[in-house]
């Protein structure tokens, strides 16, 4: 497949319609969503989310890259990766990522963040790449340093949350840093 990303451990592809299954196994999560503006998810949410997903994938002018994260030990789908092409004419690019908890801590949330990084800068000729996370979400904090983003600053209750609002870290990085850091190989295998 095209899009196809892969690392030794696991590997994102494009989602598929018999996916949302596997999909609410952690969106249904209350320690998952917590610091998102959404769920837990009903079943039905979950299956919309990859119905929606499956409407952005299938547009000529797509803006939307979400992928399947899947486990090669046993196949299994364990999270996603997404890349939003937010600004074509600046060549600006956000990316996300969610991973079922029993697989928190094992570094595989920062191989997303560096495979979509990669694909945003080599495959869709984005100039610069960020990501935003709730100040209270430490793990995402790290994930994102260790992904070679450079915090640019705090959005001020910039998103609703379930009933208040949320301040979000954003974290950045130029096609010039990411080149320098690809040159010394530190891409994972």
């Amino acid at each position: 497949m095209e899009n196809e990303l892969s690392t030794h451990r696991f590997y994102l592809r494009e989602f598929e319609k018999g996916d949302w299954p596997a999909v609410h196994r952690y969106a249904a999560l209350e320690t998952v969503s917590r610091y998102q503006p959404w769920g837990p998810n009903t079943e039905e949410e979950s299956r919309n989310y990859v119905e929606q997903l499956l409407e952005h994938a299938a547009k000529s002018d797509r803006v939307q890259f979400a992928f399947a994260l899947v486990w090669k030990e046993n196949g299994q789908l364990i999270g996603a990766g997404e890349l939003f092409l937010q600004d074509r004419a600046n060549r600006v690019g956000e990316i996300g990522y969610i991973l079922h908890p029993d697989y928190w801590g094992k570094g595989i949330a920062t191989e997303v963040a560096e495979l979509l990084i990669d694909f945003g800068f080599s495959k869709q000729g984005l100039h610069r790449i960020y990501a935003t996370c709730d100040p209270a979400n430490a793990g995402s904090k790290k994930v994102l340093q260790k992904a070679g983003m450079i915090w640019e600053g705090t959005l001020r209750e910039n998103l609703r949350m379930k009933d208040s609002w949320r301040d979000s870290l954003v974290y950045g990085v130029l096609e010039q840093e990411w080149q320098s850091r690809s040159d010394s190989s530190w891409l994972s295998e």
